[in-house]
């Protein structure tokens, strides 16, 4: 009996039924954010100091245990000295969402505090050239690297058995050989994001390649293609699709090598501008910053996405996203 309805397995979902769970699949989480955030009973374990009262180490804007603070006012009344007063509050490194709205907001209009700091949009677009660079230059040699290994055994035979065993090696392990090398500038950071995606992107793309049906390729030899002209005009346009979706998947692995890659060498980009707000206690800015990659990260890929439906349109839905 076939199932129907949101319960069905694998069932498709219509275009208003994915706009309404994609909507949700994000009010969720930030529902669950407002409840922590704004509902005292949910979880608040501090309290928040508006006015010291007797107690003489407690400052306005303190935060306390909300254990301290009872004790405190206990013994404050014991003694007939004045009361302390506070609100429940939440661990500074937990801003509200209207708080991390606010810091998401003023990063771009509000020099920042530091001086010389890069603002948020320079650190931003800086962190973006390393992206690109780094992951354009693991596709020049990953992808006809894989393309050739997919192609030819004998080729995948003497090149995937080390990529295999490079690949379980961490990026960031590289770090300090990359700054001897390269210098403490962009080099390293460029170079710990094709270390962290080259190794990768050579087995899936050689992945994708055998995938393609081998008759086609016999039928193409049959016809007298050889060499370069079968992977140009037989190879190449038979995988394009899939290689399209695997370099969509590939570019948000280099996405999670920033950070770290941005850690080696000199600060700079948006893992500075983290690290300094996180070293003032500025977990608003810590916050609003995170979202901003998560947002840059997903609408990159939303972009390509809709281009991916533009170049492939015999493609089933489906397989497109």
């Amino acid at each position: 009996m076939k199932q129907t309805g949101l319960r069905a397995i694998r069932a498709p979902l219509s275009a208003t039924q994915r706009l309404v769970l994609g909507i949700g699949s994000f009010v969720l989480p930030l529902l669950l954010w407002c409840a922590v955030s704004y509902l005292p009973f949910v979880w608040h374990p501090l309290v928040l100091v508006s006015d010291p009262g007797g107690v003489d180490y407690f400052e306005p804007g303190m935060r306390v245990e909300a254990g301290v603070f009872a004790d405190e006012v206990k013994a404050m009344r014991e003694s007939g000295a004045a009361l302390p007063q506070g609100v429940p509050a939440n661990p500074v490194y937990l801003p509200a969402p209207h708080e991390v709205a606010q810091a998401f907001y003023t990063g771009f209009t509000t020099p920042p505090e530091q001086k010389d700091a890069p603002w948020l949009h320079q650190s931003l677009w800086h962190s973006m050239q390393i992206i690109f660079w780094g992951f354009l230059i693991s596709s020049l040699i990953g992808v006809p690297l894989g393309i050739l290994c997919g192609t030819y055994s004998a080729l995948a035979r003497l090149h995937e058995p080390f990529i295999e065993f490079f690949r379980y090696l961490p990026a960031p392990a590289f770090g300090a050989l990359a700054v001897a090398i390269l210098g403490i500038h962009d080099g390293p950071k460029i170079a710990i994001i094709v270390i962290g995606t080259l190794f990768q992107q050579v087995l899936i793309v050689a992945n994708t390649t055998r995938q393609l049906d081998h008759s086609l390729l016999e039928a193409a030899m049959t016809m007298g293609n050889r060499g370069a002209r079968l992977l140009l005009k037989v190879v190449v346009p038979g995988i394009l699709p899939q290689l399209y979706r695997d370099q969509r998947v590939l570019l948000g692995w280099a996405w999670t090598y920033l950070i770290v890659a941005e850690l080696i060498g000199t600060s700079s980009g948006i893992t500075f501008f983290i690290t300094q707000q996180a070293r003032y206690q500025h977990f608003d800015k810590v916050y609003a910053a995170i979202l901003m990659i998560g947002l840059i990260g997903l609408g990159i890929d939303l972009l390509l996405a809709w281009l991916g439906r533009r170049l492939f349109p015999w493609l089933p839905p489906r397989s497109q996203h």
